[in-house]
């Protein structure tokens, strides 16, 4: 049995790594114990279920970040916006399933607050007021996750030797609808270029709608 000690953290880092060989649904908490070499109830002492271990997960994945590409926020706001997404994308695609994991949970701890702090004083100074800021904020930050949910829903796993969307198959089962199966090609082939330009133009829109001082 395990003899290093216990802790959440500890047990967030295996689920994460873990995570690349099941997927989110293969992901328990008795896969997780069989890692450590423990029984699954001491697990349960730390977290009372599997939405728990989510929450500790994604704010393992908060601090990998905040220690990475989210503490020093570019002067120009839409090259900090722009960046963070950037990074924010390549966390998340480090693990399978990863934006799944990240959201729709909350933080157990404060390691999202400085980075988020010094973004939204970036807005600020830039002509947001406050509100605009925090929207903008959260604008783009739920475009990026959204967008990498469906990025992998479609792309091979990291390590799992699965295979991505078949365009080819798509096109054909929408032959009789020549637009929508020539979109696949946008959509699904190139998911780098379609992030940027989608990100560009949410950022655009940010610049046309909430920012006040014509910056």
């Amino acid at each position: 049995m395990a003899t290093t000690k216990l802790d959440r953290t500890r047990v967030a880092r295996t689920a994460l790594d873990l995570l690349n060989e099941t997927g989110l649904e293969g992901l328990t908490l008795r896969a997780i114990a069989r890692r450590l070499d423990v029984q699954a109830p001491a697990l349960y002492w730390h977290f009372k279920d599997k939405q728990a271990l989510l929450d500790e997960m994604a704010t393992e994945m908060m601090r990998r970040m905040a220690d990475d590409f989210l503490a020093a926020p570019a002067d120009d706001w839409r090259e900090a916006l722009t960046g963070a997404m950037r990074g924010l994308r390549g966390h998340l695609l480090r693990h399978r399933d990863g934006a799944k994991v990240f959201s729709g949970t909350r933080y157990t701890d404060l390691s999202y607050a400085a980075p988020l702090e010094a973004f939204l004083r970036t807005l600020v100074a830039a002509g947001f007021t406050p509100g605009a800021a925090a929207r903008a904020w959260f604008t783009v930050y739920s475009y990026t996750i959204g967008y990498v949910i469906e990025e992998q829903s479609t792309a091979p796993a990291p390590g799992g030797g699965e295979d991505g969307y078949d365009l080819a198959a798509r096109a054909a089962r929408l032959a009789a609808y020549p637009l929508a199966a020539a979109a696949g090609e946008e959509m699904f082939a190139d998911h780098d270029r379609g992030f940027e330009a989608g990100l560009a133009a949410v950022v655009a829109g940010v610049a046309a709608t909430l920012v006040t001082s014509g910056a």
